[in-house]
């Protein structure tokens, strides 16, 4: 229990404005319900949420600790009071979410509560599977990540040792990594491998595709085949075998079939006849190969998880009106 005398300042103030501002980790409809519950208590006694403040009013905040720090980004997920998240799969090592497109992985600069692996805690917190306090060294993860207007699947660790595992299963490519995307243009051939070499800048946030190598280029390699066409889109499945920051938007943009609605790579006279925003781009399908033992995740050899094709916003909204 923690204790607040009220000074002049804080007079006239509704007790629940009060709370926000003094504990902002706490969500709005858990202060509403800690009122309720008379786990705030104002000069000994329960109140209402509206109660004005008055000078000299003792406060008794019955309230976790946790709620009391500062906001930080290692702390964002106490202030997400009902986790969003579109779970596929979820066991005791691992939980595999479809991330919706314009959902950031990780914190950045300008948000740290609005992203998948904050949601991710505070799920796992809130089911008091993870507690930071309890934990020490470890805090729930992701394994991999896609880009800020990507959906797709994502695979976050619950465990240190899951986390090792699978990182080490990522960088060894023993998980087969699928997307789908709808593609200005039809490809020549209908499937086959874009090779090349990228370099990304920093400043830009950008990558540039190159046919030889170049210093500090890295080798990108995507296979593709073509699944549907319809008028000037098609529908492709890339299998991803090396994993560079916008691999397969830079590389069929770099090939002449930018991703419809990408703003970086795409171009503008594709992307004015449709009102898309973010391109058309979905990992959709998992599949964990594991040709090594996987330890703790050995179950998961030959598993494959995958987002139904109807479920992917593009799929249905531009392959079938392409002819209109």
């Amino acid at each position: 229990m923690r204790e607040f005398t009220m000074g002049k300042n804080d007079a006239g103030q509704r007790l629940d404005r009060w709370l926000g501002k003094a504990l902002p980790l706490l969500p709005a409809p858990l202060a509403q319900k800690y009122i309720r519950l008379k786990r705030v208590k104002v000069n000994g006694k329960g109140s209402q949420r509206d109660y004005r403040l008055q000078p000299g009013d003792v406060l008794q905040l019955y309230i976790n600790d946790e709620f009391f720090d500062a906001p930080r980004e290692d702390n964002a997920f106490l202030s997400v009071f009902t986790p969003q998240l579109d779970i596929v799969y979820e066991d005791e090592h691992l939980l595999v979410c479809s991330k919706r497109p314009g959902l950031l992985c990780h914190p950045d600069e300008h948000e740290y509560v609005a992203t998948l692996i904050t949601h991710i805690q505070a799920y796992l917190y809130q089911k008091r599977e993870w507690s930071p306090r309890q934990e020490g060294a470890f805090t729930p993860a992701l394994c991999n990540r896609i880009d800020r207007n990507t959906g797709g699947l994502v695979i976050a660790a619950k465990t240190a040792e899951a986390l090792r595992i699978m990182n080490q299963k990522i960088r060894d490519r023993e998980i087969g990594k699928y997307y789908l995307a709808a593609v200005v243009g039809k490809m020549a051939p209908p499937q086959g491998e874009l090779k090349g070499f990228l370099l990304k800048d920093e400043k830009k946030k950008q990558v540039s595709v190159y046919k030889k190598p170049v210093p500090g280029g890295k080798t990108a390699v995507t296979r593709y085949k073509t699944l549907q066409v319809k008028g000037n889109l098609s529908l492709v499945e890339c299998e991803l075998l090396t994993g560079r920051t916008h691999q397969i938007r830079a590389q069929f943009a770099a090939a002449g079939h930018p991703l419809l609605g990408d703003g970086k790579y795409g171009r503008r006279e594709d992307n004015r006849k449709t009102d898309r925003k973010g391109q058309a781009l979905w990992a959709y399908k998992l599949v964990f190969d594991f040709p090594t033992d996987a330890g703790a995740l050995e179950y998961l050899k030959g598993k494959t998880l995958e987002v139904p094709k109807e479920n992917i916003d593009f799929v249905e909204e531009f392959l079938t009106k392409l002819d209109k």
